[in-house]
Order: C-alpha cells, then sequence, then structure tokens
C-alpha cells in the first residue's frame, strides 16, 4: 500500500467518524429538543384551558420575574387539573390562593433552626483567659 492508499483510508474514516458523531448526536438533540417542544406546547394548551385570561396574564408577569416559581404554579395547576380538582377555569383571585400556598409551603422548607451549644464560651471566660496571659 502506498501513501496516497493510507490517505484514502484515513480520509474515510475520519469522514466516517464525524457523520457517527454529528450524524447520531444531532438526532439525539433534535429528539430531545422535539420533546422539550412537545411537553411545552402540551402545557400550553393545558394551562389555555384551565386559566381565565387574567390570570394567564398574571402567570406570564411572573415568569417573567421568576421563572422557576412560574414553573412551579404551572405544575400544580396542571396536577389539580389532572386529578380533577379543578372544577372550572382558574380566576386570578384563585391563582393568588395558590401562590400564598406555594410561599408559605416555600417558608417553611426555607426555615432555618440555630441551636446553640450548652456550655459553650461566655464573656466571663473571655475575661479569664485575657488575666492569665498578664
Amino acid at each position: 500500500m502506498g501513501d496516497s492508499d493510507l490517505e484514502a483510508i484515513r480520509q474515510a474514516r475520519r469522514q466516517e467518524l464525524q457523520s457517527q458523531q454529528g450524524g447520531g448526536g444531532g438526532r439525539a438533540g433534535g429528539q430531545q429538543d422535539e420533546q422539550k417542544n412537545r411537553e411545552a406546547e402540551v402545557r400550553a394548551s393545558i394551562l389555555s384551558q384551565i386559566l381565565e385570561p387574567a390570570a394567564a396574564d398574571r402567570l406570564g408577569r411572573i415568569r417573567m420575574v421568576n421563572a422557576p416559581r412560574a414553573e412551579d404554579v404551572e405544575s400544580r395547576l396542571i396536577m389539580l387539573a389532572r386529578s380533577g380538582q379543578l372544577r372550572g377555569r382558574v380566576s386570578e383571585t384563585q391563582l393568588k390562593d395558590i401562590l400564598g400556598a406555594l410561599n408559605e409551603q416555600q417558608q417553611e422548607v426555607e426555615k432555618v433552626t440555630v441551636q446553640r451549644r450548652k456550655g459553650g464560651w461566655d464573656d466571663d471566660d473571655l475575661d479569664d483567659l485575657l488575666r492569665e496571659d498578664d
């Protein structure tokens, strides 16, 4: 085999590897993007069916300010709709109530409790240490 034959084999192998990496990765990435788009469309469709226009507008404003919070509210609304707990379309007042409930739930999760150790240092201990050094 000559150098030109080896180079042709190498070139063919490079193209094969590039097509496997680019083609396979592109398809998987494209499928994931398509699936995300479909999920977003389904969520938007469900929300348009269960929200009144004023509530949808408020949720849109919440999304601009705090996207994760809006997604939490949307997930809660979709869960309520799928479980049959929503009897009609959600008004802005009902949406405010759901936001308040989520806020209370989040505050309970974020509550910090500080526990102090007993037998720790106090001001007298510091005075004793300073006197010993003198």
